[in-house]
């Protein structure tokens, strides 16, 4: 799956479009290097997000194509 698809159905960020513009501008990286959007994300693979100063980490558990908003959480490990 997308990097940028990915970030929307898990809801770590709300919109593709915003997703797509993190990554393009090095917001996001992919066990520990710059992602494009379309960076092929895997089980396992760490991201890490920075807005407004801070810093979040994420363990992919699940890839899934669609998912309700109460099963988002599951595709991800917060590691902060």
């Amino acid at each position: 799956m997308r990097l940028d698809k990915f970030l929307k159905v898990s809801r770590i960020i709300k919109r593709r479009t915003v997703a797509k513009d993190f990554a393009e501008h090095e917001r996001v990286t992919l066990n520990g290097k710059v992602a494009k959007p379309s960076a092929e994300v895997k089980v396992g693979d760490v991201l890490t997000v920075r807005a407004g100063g801070k810093e979040a980490s994420y363990q992919i558990l699940k890839i899934v194509d669609n998912v309700n908003a109460a099963e988002a959480k599951e595709l991800y490990k917060s590691l902060d």
